[in-house]
């Protein structure tokens, strides 16, 4: 069974996402685009959870009228997206193969979206 393995990101709207990355690095120390981690079960491998201020204009969270989004670090997304879609989630758009992995959203019962990310090993 394909699972979610880890928070990938946070992403939230704002009006101003420069002026929001500067305040959180200045007064939290949150540097770049987020946090690196190691893998608990192989040190070697790297990871990474983004921290991402959006303008509060952009439609990337759309469907979702919230002001946030989650990504979710997920071991299969293809065997992930079927077995949601057989057991009833709502799919958004269709999934994406990107430099970064892949990608795929899907809506929570509440109406938020979710992202789902396949990173590239």
């Amino acid at each position: 069974m394909a699972k979610v393995t880890g928070l990938g990101g946070v992403f939230f709207k704002c009006d101003d996402p420069k002026q929001q990355k500067e305040w959180y690095n200045r007064h939290l120390g949150i540097e770049g685009y987020g946090f690196e981690w190691r893998h608990k079960d192989n040190p070697e491998k790297e990871g990474m959870t983004v921290f991402s201020p959006f303008k509060k204009e952009t439609e990337y969270f759309n469907p979702s009228k919230k002001d946030y989004m989650f990504n979710y670090i997920v071991d299969n997304l293809v065997e992930l997206l079927e077995q949601l879609k057989q057991q009833g989630v709502e799919i958004v758009g269709e999934m994406q193969d990107s430099e970064y992995g892949k990608f795929g959203w899907i809506m929570d019962p509440e109406g938020n979206k979710i992202e789902l990310w396949e990173p590239k090993d």
